[in-house]
């Protein structure tokens, strides 16, 4: 299991988060990314980049007031 924390590049962290994700992971590794939310769009789009990955989306939650945390599973 890797985590990886985006939340320090705020609405631009889909790029580093497509580059994590074309990175090469052990099979079945579990990725975990944390990022800003702020309008809830990010939400939507990093759902459609991870699928975009070839990669599986297990969980997607709010943890607080301002980041959001998703799993994902190749």
């Amino acid at each position: 299991m890797k985590r990886y924390d985006l939340r320090h590049l705020k609405d631009n962290f889909e790029p580093r988060m497509k580059e994590i994700l074309q990175e090469k992971h052990k099979p079945a590794e579990t990725l975990i990314f944390l990022f800003e939310i702020g309008d809830f769009s990010p939400i939507q789009r990093s759902a459609d980049l991870v699928k975009e990955c070839g990669y599986e989306l297990y969980n997607s939650l709010k943890f607080n007031e301002v980041d959001w945390t998703i799993v994902v599973k190749k």
